[in-house]
């Protein structure tokens, strides 16, 4: 596919479901992804919310235990695990990175429990930086649209950067997402 008629298909998805890009508070957008791992949004979002409802700072997580944390996230998928690895990281950013979440990709995925596509939720809609992330919608919709047949993640991720204008970036994660949604039953 060429840059013109991708941008066409970005166009006419931007009309369609009228995505604003919109930064988000950065620790929150990182406990967030955590807690969407293997978990629908209709789940991990909610948890999330009750997750900050009780503590909203690494500080404050890190003074419930992983028991209670689990309890709060539960129905999430893997909520013991990922309440472990939330103390960890909570932790981890206030030892290592003077109780800021890291703003590059290396460190992110320095993280427990944050890969790639992880780090670049954080990167895009915490830090605006023009990444996009890769899940399984964005990679469906790239097959579909013949961007890339990569199965790897991280490649279908190169495919769409050297296509997508770095302006454009930070809303294709959520058309394509969207565009998934409605299509792919």
């Amino acid at each position: 596919m060429d840059r013109k008629t991708l941008e066409k298909i970005i166009d006419t998805l931007q009309k369609r479901y009228k995505i604003k890009f919109k930064k988000e508070n950065p620790f929150r957008v990182l406990i967030g992804v955590m807690l969407s791992h293997r978990t629908t949004d209709a789940v991990s979002w909610p948890a999330t919310d009750r997750l900050f409802a009780r503590a909203s700072t690494p500080q404050k997580i890190l003074k419930l235990s992983s028991k209670e944390i689990g309890k709060i996230i539960y129905p999430v998928g893997f909520y013991n695990t990922k309440a472990k690895r939330i103390r960890e990281v909570c932790k981890m950013i206030l030892e290592k990175y003077n109780g800021k979440v890291p703003r590059t990709r290396e460190e992110l995925m320095k993280l427990p429990g944050v890969g790639g596509k992880s780090a670049d939720v954080v990167l895009s809609f915490a830090f605006g930086e023009p990444v996009i992330a890769v899940d399984s919608h964005v990679k469906w919709v790239s097959h579909v649209l013949k961007i890339s047949r990569e199965k790897n993640p991280e490649k279908v991720r190169q495919a769409l950067h050297d296509l997508i204008p770095r302006k454009r970036r930070l809303i294709v994660n959520n058309l394509f997402v969207e565009f998934g949604r409605e299509v792919c039953n």
